[in-house]
């Protein structure tokens, strides 16, 4: 089963965040994704002008709504930067990058 058709399972405070190793290996299963000097995940999806940045990151506000976990999104003209990770644990979990994967499936 392929990481975008996963549920994302909610983490609680006092679960550890991802090993360095287990992220980098979910990262492998992403395109264009990084994970950031803060220790979050992110990619900056390009568009046109800023109506089709906004239009994106409205579908990712709906995926992230239905999987109760939401992202930071930063949108500008012509581009908007997702930002994940866990609050409840400060670093990653699995559901980061099954959030990532779906809002692959937005752009793709």
């Amino acid at each position: 089963m392929s990481l975008a058709d996963r549920k994302c399972a909610p983490c609680h405070g006092g679960t550890p965040p991802l090993e360095a190793a287990n992220a980098r290996q979910l990262l492998a299963q992403l395109d264009g994704w990084e994970i950031d000097a803060a220790g979050h995940l992110e990619r900056t999806f390009r568009f046109k002008d800023f109506a089709g940045a906004l239009a994106f990151a409205n579908e990712v506000g709906k995926v992230a709504d239905a999987e109760g976990h939401h992202p930071d999104l930063h949108v500008g003209w012509g581009r908007c930067r997702v930002e994940i990770w866990t609050h409840a644990i400060s670093g990653l979990s699995e559901a980061d990058f099954v959030l990532a994967a779906k809002v692959d499936r937005i752009r793709a």
